[in-house]
């Protein structure tokens, strides 16, 4: 199959519009191509006038590890443009930065889950680029966990960085078709245009997504280290408004979480008790690990590892957001008294609990709380809203 950035390069056709024009990219360490040319190059080589650079959340250079570490902008030293960081002082562009460019490319490989940045650095653009009369271009990426919707949706009034728009946790869309339903939803008037990928099959293994075997895995921010994370990320992502932790300083980051302080046999021993189905489609392997960095840093910790993964995968019975808030659930259930909500400021949103912005509600740690709340009232909340999206992002599909 041809990612947008491959169609584009190949077609001087699909280039013929940007001739004459001043071009900005806006891109991260997994913008490749097929042969693993980053984007930037490949497109001066191709003869395009590129005369600035965006960088989302982690940088261009995917140097930052956390949440709010800010990157700076500064002079690409091998071609001496401009370098704007779209996060640091600022999320959304400057008026003067928009200046510099005509048509901004923006080739940022995505993770399917709403609270991943890139998403909402995309709105920003848009927003932007419909404010100063600009073009903006979606290279469009593979959606690495497929179609599949999952979670409740975000409710109107906790919009944030981790929260664009009003959608489920799991969106299911690409990231030139998350373009198509933030203009149509905000109502924006620009040039929109997405170079479409070729070949890409959401439902057929063993990618169910990401064309394995045909393309390699680049992370895309540095504790997206591959395929198995990003299926189950629309779940683990949670683990960052807790105290657990999700793995960051281990080598499997968002695939795993655990404590000191928590046994996780009896942990996956009671998820299977309160809703054994929740656990379909992937394995749980009881763990020890001791992070370098981050969380519980230097303690040995308990937990459990998701996987996600071939023989183990089932693309259509997991359901990770369902399977990280039972672990949550059952560790109410075991500890009682357990301090499970992490108390600090989260991508910019003071004075609410992360869990909460992560969710775009507090509906999902209410139900957890609430000892007399059973999976089933959380499967029909969910349902009724991934019904909802499902009618709704029907008319933005692209393949």
């Amino acid at each position: 199959m041809k990612f947008g950035i491959d169609r584009l390069l190949a077609d001087p056709a699909l280039r013929r519009p940007l001739e004459g024009r001043r071009v900005a990219l806006l891109a991260h360490p997994a913008s490749v191509t097929a042969d693993l040319t980053h984007s930037l190059d490949a497109l001066i080589a191709a003869g395009l006038n590129v005369t600035a650079l965006f960088g989302p959340q982690h940088g261009v250079r995917g140097d930052l590890q956390d949440n709010m570490m800010e990157s700076p902008d500064y002079t690409d030293p091998t071609y001496g443009m401009p370098v704007f960081s779209l996060y640091g002082e600022v999320r959304r562009p400057r008026g003067q930065w928009m200046g510099t460019f005509d048509v901004m490319l923006v080739d940022l490989q995505d993770l399917g889950t709403r609270i991943y940045t890139f998403i909402t650095t995309l709105r920003y653009v848009l927003e932007a680029a419909a404010e100063h009369g600009k073009s903006v271009w979606v290279l469009d990426r593979p959606n690495p966990a497929g179609r599949p919707i999952e979670g409740l949706t975000l409710r109107p009034g906790w919009e944030s960085f981790v929260g664009a728009g009003a959608m489920p946790m799991r969106h299911g869309l690409t990231m030139g078709e998350l373009g198509r339903w933030f203009i149509d939803t905000l109502g924006l008037d620009l040039d929109y245009r997405v170079i479409e990928m070729e070949g890409w099959a959401p439902e057929e293994g063993p990618g169910f997504g990401w064309p394995e075997g045909q393309r390699i895995w680049i992370n895309p921010s540095p504790n997206a280290p591959n395929l198995n994370m990003a299926r189950a990320y629309a779940g683990t992502v949670m683990l960052e408004g807790t105290t657990l932790s999700e793995g960051r300083g281990t080598t499997r980051p968002l695939e795993l979480f655990g404590a000191p302080d928590i046994d996780a046999r009896k942990v996956k021993a009671e998820m299977e008790r309160l809703a054994p189905d929740w656990l379909n489609g992937c394995a749980l392997r009881d763990i020890w690990f001791q992070p370098t960095f981050h969380k519980h840093v230097g303690m040995l910790c308990n937990g459990l590892h998701i996987h996600a993964e071939a023989p183990l995968y089932d693309h259509a019975a997991f359901k990770p957001w369902r399977l990280q808030a039972l672990a949550f659930k059952a560790i109410r259930v075991l500890y009682p008294d357990y301090e499970l909500w992490r108390d600090f400021p989260y991508e910019y949103e003071f004075g609410k609990l992360a869990i909460d912005v992560i969710n775009g509600s507090t509906e999902l740690r209410e139900w957890v709380e609430d000892t007399n709340a059973t999976p089933g009232d959380l499967d029909r909340a969910a349902r009724t809203d991934e019904a909802a999206w499902a009618e709704t992002r029907a008319r933005y599909l692209i393949y």
